[in-house]
């Protein structure tokens, strides 16, 4: 498993904090000890815990850009068949610098935009930044299988792998959500999107979130 973060200032347009994002991967660590990495642009901004299976060198680095860094990912999880993605886009002109398949996953975007998801089989959630559209892409695989968290507070939203890891944002509200609490006590787990926290929601499974200038909306890509 990997750790992802990431944060978006969509309406205000205010800097991605470089050293919350530093101290959020920190404590991750446990979800990846092989490496580390932040990227900030603006008002936007990744940090990755990486546990290396695919591609070992440094060419599986994140956070990840495309070939003219004008698209960012972070990601957690694994492609099925992406050996026959790259070959496919190696055809069509796109260059690799490494053999990962976050790599596959980041020119699937280039050619399909939000219609990525028809080509993806796997387990996975990852962060996308468009640069150029100033747009933010979660995804969440079709089982859930990966974990993906988000809070959004009207002009900026922020995702992580684990719970713990948005709470250290001072800004995230800490407010219980009684009947998330219900649910846990009826079922012994929480359904989605519903979390302990009134204010954070998971990024139900087979869905995906897009954050533009308009603030977030979420979709099912899958059912």
């Amino acid at each position: 498993m990997c750790g992802i973060v990431g944060v978006f200032h969509y309406g205000s347009g205010a800097p991605a904090d470089r050293s919350l994002l530093e101290r959020q991967a920190t404590a991750m660590r446990h979800r990846g000890p092989d490496d580390a990495g932040v990227w900030t642009d603006g008002p936007a901004g990744f940090a990755h815990r990486r546990l290396s299976i695919v591609d070992l060198s440094p060419g599986g680095h994140q956070p990840m850009p495309n070939e003219d860094e004008s698209v960012w990912a972070t990601y957690n999880g694994e492609l099925y068949g992406w050996p026959e993605i790259r070959t496919w886009r190696a055809a069509r002109g796109h260059r690799f610098r490494g053999n990962s398949d976050t790599e596959a996953l980041l020119h699937l975007y280039e050619e399909h935009g939000e219609g990525l998801f028809e080509h993806l089989r796997g387990m996975f959630a990852f962060g996308l930044f468009d640069r150029a559209r100033r747009r933010l892409l979660l995804g969440r695989d079709r089982l859930g299988i990966k974990p993906l968290y988000w809070h959004d507070d009207g002009r900026r939203i922020v995702f992580a792998s684990e719970l713990k890891v948005l709470l250290l944002d001072p800004t995230v509200p800490r407010d219980l959500d009684s009947a998330a609490i219900a649910e846990y006590l009826t079922f012994q787990y929480i359904p989605a999107p519903r979390t302990p926290w009134s204010g954070v929601r998971k990024l139900p499974p087979g869905h995906y979130l897009v954050c533009d200038a308009n603030g977030p909306a979420v979709r099912r890509y899958w059912e």
